[in-house]
């Protein structure tokens, strides 16, 4: 039996659309910042030598640059004021995040609610400016140590370089949060999303130039297509699956009266992690083949040598350790997002129950149990996604851009993004009703 809800969804049409004001000035403000966001993307650094450095970005773009760049919406690639991108705040959440596990002062503001949340939010503002500054000042040393690339190095240079890119990251954040609270969806992960979406049509062209020159048959480019098509419906399928705990709330009496036990939900997503442990492994195993395109080659020990071709895209050692550290984060990250203790505390505490489990410590083992199987599932799946897309790509030279980490972050905002887009028109349909109806609670005309 369908929920009033999902009644309504399914009633949802233009018309309803059309009406929704309150939306359609949310999208028009998210379209408005995504716009300034993909403009800062072409505003050079100051005293950069921009054809000098898009030749030796070249040499660089497969390792983490590539990555950077893919996620920055090509702005490394320019070494525009946004290069350092949104990924500063990400992984200053992702410490605060760890902090607040280990941390019994931070663990603490935690539970305290709103005003808790506001101070950890301050903390990984703090961050974000710490490392920003700290990854944009090596930027300005790297940059100064290559040939011709700074028109004229030095402590001036330097300091500009660091404003520049620093500042470019702090509006990144504002600019995500205001799409947060005045626009549709979650900032952060639209400004990655509007990022990768655009490159996406230079990376078909690119796709589609090789089948021309003759480097890619065309059986093989629709092969490309349809593996694309279902890894996307395999990402839609996963990322919307859910585990559901059957909660109940036993009868209570409320003055003379006694009302009957409620019956609700808890739900588990199959991939509580999201799209993290593909980005951290990336970031990981990129790093090697990084270091060794800066550093000088004919220099190297054997060892090293050896290390970074067993590393390179495609290599059996790359593909091995990339799906062992995507398992490890998957697990790792789920348990620093999801606390079993604190979600059997509360339910304890509203008087629900998981039926045939003792409230208390019962409940939270039940949950570690059900959680860490499906996790088990979740981490197969981003094994899955991420590296059939890397084998294609180290065989065939798709562009990078094609990706199973590109895939996760596009499929999963969309989804999120599209979800609020249908919550608002619910709720604009439920205004309706009530004014029809001449409900009480109504908003009268005037």
């Amino acid at each position: 039996m369908a929920s009033a809800a999902e009644q309504l969804a399914s009633n949802l049409n233009f018309s309803t659309f059309a009406k929704a004001e309150d939306l359609k000035k949310r999208l028009w403000f998210t379209l408005g910042a995504l716009l300034v966001y993909r403009l800062g993307t072409y505003i050079p650094l100051p005293g950069l030598n921009p054809e000098a450095f898009a030749q030796a970005f070249q040499g660089q773009s497969g390792g983490i640059l590539g990555l950077f760049n893919m996620f920055s919406g090509g702005a490394v690639e320019r070494m525009a004021i946004f290069a350092l991108g949104i990924m500063p705040y990400i992984s200053a959440s992702i410490i605060v995040q760890l902090m607040t596990s280990v941390v019994p002062a931070l663990e603490q503001l935690k539970k305290e609610g709103e005003q808790g949340r506001k101070i950890i939010n301050q903390y990984t503002r703090y961050g974000t400016v710490l490392l920003g500054a700290m990854q944009a000042y090596g930027i300005a040393v790297g940059l100064e140590s290559g040939s011709g690339l700074v028109n004229d190095p030095g402590w001036f240079f330097r300091i500009s370089t660091v404003i520049s890119l620093l500042g470019g990251t702090m509006f990144l954040m504002w600019l995500g949060e205001q799409i947060t609270s005045r626009g549709i969806g979650n900032g952060i992960s639209l400004i990655i999303f509007a990022g990768i979406v655009a490159a996406l049509p230079s990376a078909l062209a690119g796709t589609l130039e090789l089948g021309r020159t003759g480097a890619l048959s065309t059986p093989l480019i629709l092969a490309i297509i349809v593996m694309v098509v279902a890894v996307i419906a395999l990402i839609v399928f996963v990322e919307r699956a859910q585990r559901r705990l059957l909660i109940q709330y036993p009868k209570r009496q409320v003055g003379n009266r006694m009302f009957q036990g409620d019956t609700s939900h808890l739900p588990l997503k199959l991939n509580t992690s999201g799209v993290i442990p593909a980005i951290f492994a990336s970031s990981l195993l990129l790093l090697p083949a990084t270091l060794a395109g800066f550093a000088n080659t004919a220099t190297m020990p054997g060892w090293a040598t050896a290390i970074v071709g067993a590393l390179a895209h495609g290599q059996p050692l790359y593909m091995v350790l990339y799906g062992a550290m995507i398992a490890f984060f998957a697990f790792f990250y789920t348990a620093i997002v999801f606390n079993p203790k604190d979600t059997a505390d509360n339910l304890k505490k509203h008087g629900g129950f998981i039926p045939g489990i003792r409230p208390g410590e019962r409940t939270a083992e039940y949950i570690d149990y059900v959680l860490t199987r499906i996790t088990v599932i979740g981490a197969i799946y981003l094994i899955f996604v991420c590296i059939l897309p890397e084998i294609l790509i180290s065989q065939t030279g798709v562009p990078f851009y094609l990706g199973g980490t590109s895939l996760l972050i596009v499929v999963s905002v969309t989804l999120d993004t599209v979800a609020q887009i249908q919550g608002h028109l619910i709720a604009q349909q439920y205004e309706g009703l009530i004014k029809k109806s001449k409900l009480r609670g109504g908003k009268r005309g005037r």
